[in-house]
């Protein structure tokens, strides 16, 4: 299965957004992609309403409600392009608005809908509510069916919502994100791919700040005595589309054998991890 990093600028408003993803996915498509990821919230291009142009007023508006007019230009794309999108959106639901991402196949279905669970509390993001699910789907590419599941930016540092998703029966994790990807959040992210034996790939915003780029794939394999490699791109700090093709044969051979993932968890001693008591050092007044 190929994969695009769509690893692109925000160009402002919700309707020139939509416009460079066009462009994008064009491209991503004649190089035989089967699935497009974009960068998080990519409808408003993660900032917040005072940073969106025309205000927080137009901010709110371009939120994308499911099956609206917005939402349906991508579904359009993903059947006109014949590519599978995982759209990264500011979602409204009633009063509520979501930090979410929907993967829609090619033929315009959406197949998974997940919204950010790990929100960070503060700046503008603390308007958001959290999603309360870890969704796991099958997507069906041109050639291959393919369990997918999603995390979003922060989430990815929580080693439970990989797990959850491995347990549930993804294969690839597909992560939309919106930070600066230094040398430790690499490293982690590389773990969440190798302790759960599960293919991962997310995409960033570029240069210049707080991003940098840096969008990248791990298949989450090893070679017994051997040092392996299991990077399958490291994009730079500027704009492009980059590709990571993952050999599902071999991750599938690989997770029928080897020692991680689920096959030797002993969850009835995790019991603990469902304590929600905290204690010093991990006090925070705006922790839910």
């Amino acid at each position: 299965m190929k994969v695009a990093l769509l690893q692109m600028s925000s160009n402002g408003s919700s309707e020139k957004n939509l416009q460079k993803a066009k462009e994008n996915l064009s491209e991503a498509a004649e190089n035989g992609a089967d699935v497009a990821l974009l960068p998080e919230c990519w409808n408003v291009g993660y900032v917040s309403g005072n940073d969106y142009p025309g205000g927080a007023e137009a901010w709110h508006a371009a939120a994308i409600t499911k099956g609206d007019k917005q939402y349906a230009e991508y579904v359009q794309l993903a059947k006109d392009f014949e590519i599978a999108i995982a759209l990264p959106f500011l979602e409204r639901d009633g009063d509520e608005l979501f930090d979410a991402v929907s993967v829609i196949d090619m033929k315009g279905e959406t197949v998974l809908s997940y919204r950010k669970v790990q929100t960070v509390r503060k700046n503008w993001e603390a308007e958001l509510s959290a999603g309360d699910d870890f969704p796991v789907a099958e997507l069906r590419t041109k050639t291959e069916q393919v369990k997918i599941g999603c995390m979003i930016c922060f989430d990815r540092e929580f080693p439970e919502v990989a797990r959850i998703l491995m347990h549930r029966g993804a294969e690839i994790v597909l992560v939309p994100n919106a930070c600066n990807l230094e040398t430790n959040r690499l490293a982690q992210f590389q773990a969440r791919g190798f302790e759960n034996m599960i293919g991962v790939a997310m995409t960033n915003y570029p240069s210049p700040a707080p991003f940098n780029g840096r969008s990248v794939a791990f298949d989450g394999m090893r070679e017994k005595g051997k040092e392996y490699d299991p990077k399958l791109v490291l994009a730079g700090s500027d704009e492009g589309v980059y590709y990571a093709d993952f050999d599902l044969s071999k991750l599938r051979a690989y997770r029928e054998r080897e020692l991680w993932g689920d096959a030797y968890r002993k969850p009835a001693l995790y019991k603990e991890l469902l304590d929600t008591k905290k204690s010093y050092p991990f006090l925070r007044e705006d922790a839910e």
